[in-house]
């Protein structure tokens, strides 16, 4: 429904131990972004969570899906352009917001940020050690936030505007 937020992230690394994001000040989520998507992940980093979780990082298909809904709309709220829905560039905002901010984005199956707030990493791997990335982000013109762009990145990058999002395993 949602993507992974700091307040879940934080739960893995106090459980785990698993190296804090960098912009944790000592390793801790400030209070003000516990609702925002954790960001600054390596596709490691989520993949060792979503194991954590019971759950998978979903493939470039499965995250399409949930965005466009069962009749394929051009974005989760429908065929019609706006970035009014999303947060990317245009919105001026400059960085995460909480993930239940776009009530009025909400795709059909009701998952938030399809599109907009962080890049999400998925299962699909495009080239050997690189992974899709699906959803665009806060640094991103709206012209890139259709669902159905293709994005990729090395399996170690880490960025302020990289995130994802898990599924659950057998559904």
């Amino acid at each position: 429904m949602y993507p992974t937020t700091n307040a879940d992230y934080a739960g893995f690394v106090r459980a785990t131990g698993h190296r804090a994001p960098q912009h944790w000040p000592d390793g801790r989520c400030p209070d003000s972004i516990l609702d925002h998507p954790v960001v600054w992940v390596t596709w490691h980093d989520a993949a060792a969570y979503a194991d954590w979780a019971g759950k998978t990082l979903p493939t470039s298909r499965q995250w399409e899906k949930a965005a466009r809904g069962p009749k394929g709309r051009t974005s989760p709220w429908g065929d019609a352009p706006t970035a009014a829905k999303c947060n990317v560039l245009d919105s001026d905002i400059g960085h995460t917001t909480p993930v239940t901010r776009y009530q009025s984005g909400v795709s059909p199956y009701g998952v938030y940020d399809m599109c907009g707030n962080t890049w999400e990493w998925c299962a699909t791997e495009s080239a050997p050690g690189r992974y899709e990335l699906k959803g665009s982000a806060f640094t991103s013109p709206f012209t890139r936030a259709a669902p159905s762009l293709r994005n990729d990145a090395n399996a170690t990058m880490s960025d302020n505007d990289t995130g994802f999002r898990c599924v659950s395993v057998g559904l």
